[in-house]
């Protein structure tokens, strides 16, 4: 070879070295990539307040793992069941789109995972970023079940905030330390309230406010003049909570994993099933003290209830104390949460939510409606049975419905159903769009109680826009009821207190800019409007996220068709679908 070629060789491998090094440096479209995960079901011993029980976990952790990913990438869970009791696994807040066989409600998408059994989760994050949860869905094992599920930005993507020092998981939930499987079993079997927690905890400990229980706290170490981003997550059962930090002043973001115009507060309200991101800004210098940070119930039924506050620890790196003897010597400072029942506190706080409407992040608001519904939700009673007497109001059984329907659950998954088109028996399309008797709801109740029963569905074309009220009763006591809707995001429009009028109320709704989220509260002796698009083939859940009044029967789903078009299609079942 000439040494001319020579040159022009060498010199033509170097520039081409040259530009695949330059393109390597350019910024290209983050890369969306597949994560696994493996959750083992098991019995894992567990002590909190002087109690050890054995108790459902997953890999043996209480709460569950840390479940992290990217808004675009798929998530591949394995879920092996090794314990007695049937499982699913329901991924809160996930649209699942095209992908209801992997949303989890147990009789709904799924037959449960029995023992022995795996089944893989396998879903894709589409246009969603902030904190979501899992959880099991099927009876009261959640109380244990549960852990967040964190979807990070894509690469390279700023948070529309101020970039935190650090993130911190804060999850609330409720111990018991009677099974609480045998608690919900009894309560069925009676007709009566169930017994109620002995402790609320944070990140699974219930903190030194409760007897014996000073070693389980969770402790948040922070430094001055820093900002951390708290993902809150409110896993309890049966109870909406208030949450506040002695002293310090929080920065809400986030509601549902959906940015909202941020707004400053003392106190945070989370029903059960909402999540939120806050901003925690740290004082600028050693504040020579500590400060608990608690939460505790907001109460609205007449039923009994843990009428206690769970606390953890929040505390200064020192640059002069290190030993924990003298950390405790410091000033505690005590959070002032709300009344019990400060029903204008959290109706404030709710208007003070709206979504973030930037460029980026535009509020969809339908603003032309296809389908109009108003569904009541509340209490009710069923009859005892022949020659029996309950622990119900009168000697009855406890019920409760959407629109006086009380719903039954399947033996066999609804979604199967519908997809093999054999829902004949299964269950029966014509959900009422409205009360077939109605009444003051929010007035004097009526002297009949008792409700419907059936395993009803609304149907909903592809695509139809749709206005939802839902209208609390006075049936057995007015009460705040957080309904959570599987496979959508709903944008929160309106509410109110009393009877809805749909002549005047929605005159005052905002199509603008309102909240978008997934569990909302019905306002106690008021009501809540929504809108969303069903843009999402399936069959999707809908129920009050306070277990006890789910376990009654408040709870129906809606059957949204398939579009014309292939990706407006459910996709085929997996062929590890659980069966029943």
């Amino acid at each position: 070879m000439g040494a001319s070629l020579q040159f022009l060789v060498s010199t033509t491998g170097f520039m081409f070295l040259t530009l695949i090094m330059a393109l390597s440096l350019l910024p290209h479209p983050a890369q969306a990539i597949t994560r696994h995960y493996e959750f083992n079901i098991k019995m894992q011993k567990v002590t909190r307040l002087c109690h050890t029980k054995s108790i459902v976990t997953v890999n043996g952790k209480f709460p569950g793992p840390r479940v992290v990913a990217r808004e675009g990438d798929r998530l591949v869970i394995k879920v092996k069941n090794n314990v007695s009791n049937n499982i699913t696994i329901h991924w809160h807040g996930i649209r699942q789109l095209r992908s209801g066989w992997a949303d989890g409600p147990a009789y709904v998408t799924q037959c449960p995972i029995q023992t022995g059994q795996t089944y893989v989760y396998n879903f894709t994050v589409v246009g969603q970023r902030g904190t979501l949860w899992w959880h099991a869905h099927i009876s009261w094992l959640r109380s244990t079940l549960y852990g967040p599920l964190i979807i990070l930005p894509k690469a390279n993507v700023p948070y529309p905030f101020l970039k935190p020092y650090k993130e911190v998981p804060i999850i609330f939930g409720e111990w018991f330390n009677a099974d609480t499987e045998a608690i919900i079993s009894q309560a069925l079997q009676t007709g009566g309230g169930p017994n109620v927690s002995d402790a609320y905890t944070i990140n699974g400990l219930p903190g030194p406010l409760y007897n014996c229980s000073a070693k389980d706290t969770f402790k948040l170490r922070v430094k001055p003049g820093k900002t951390y981003l708290l993902r809150l997550i409110n896993a309890a059962l049966n109870d909406e909570l208030f949450f506040s930090i002695a002293n310090h002043t929080l920065t809400v973001v986030d509601a549902d994993a959906v940015y909202v115009k941020p707004f400053e507060t003392d106190t945070i309200l989370l029903t059960p099933g909402q999540t939120s991101n806050v901003l925690l800004k740290t004082k600028p210098n050693y504040p020579g003290a500590t400060f608990l940070m608690t939460a505790r119930p907001y109460v609205t039924g007449q039923g009994t209830f843990d009428n206690s506050t769970v606390a953890a620890i929040l505390e200064y790196e020192s640059p002069f104390l290190h030993s924990v003897a003298s950390m405790k010597k410091l000033p505690l400072y005590r959070s002032i949460l709300p009344p019990l029942n400060d029903t204008s506190f959290v109706t404030k706080f709710a208007k003070k939510l709206r979504s973030l409407d930037s460029r980026e992040y535009p509020a969809n608001v339908p603003q032309k409606v296809d389908k109009q519904f108003l569904f009541t939700v509340g209490l009710g009673t069923s009859p005892c049975g022949q020659n029996n007497t309950c622990q119900g109001p009168n000697g009855s059984r406890f019920a409760a419905s959407v629109s006086n329907i009380s719903f039954v659950q399947s033996t066999t998954a609804l979604l199967q159903a519908h997809y093999t088109g054999q829902s004949s028996g299964v269950y029966s399309p014509d959900f009422p769009f409205s009360p077939k008797n109605w009444f003051n709801y929010t007035g004097n109740p009526p002297n009949n109680t008792i409700v419907a029963n059936g395993t009803k569905l609304m149907v909903l074309p592809f695509n139809s826009s749709v206005e939802l009220v839902m209208q609390d009763t006075s049936i057995l006591g007015a009460e705040s009821h957080p309904l959570h809707l599987h496979g959508f995001n709903f944008f929160v429009v309106g509410l109110g207190f009393g009877n809805y009028n749909p002549n005047t109320d929605p005159q005052k709704f905002n199509l603008v800019d309102p909240v978008e989220r997934n569990t909302v509260g019905v306002p106690s002796g008021g009501w809540v409007a929504i809108r969303f698009l069903a843009d999402n083939p399936g069959v999707w859940f809908m129920h009050c996220h306070l277990e006890v009044h789910t376990s009654w029967g408040l709870k129906m789903a809606w059957l949204v068709l398939d579009g014309n078009l292939p990706n407006q299609k459910l996709l085929p079942p997996p062929s590890d679908l659980p069966k029943c």
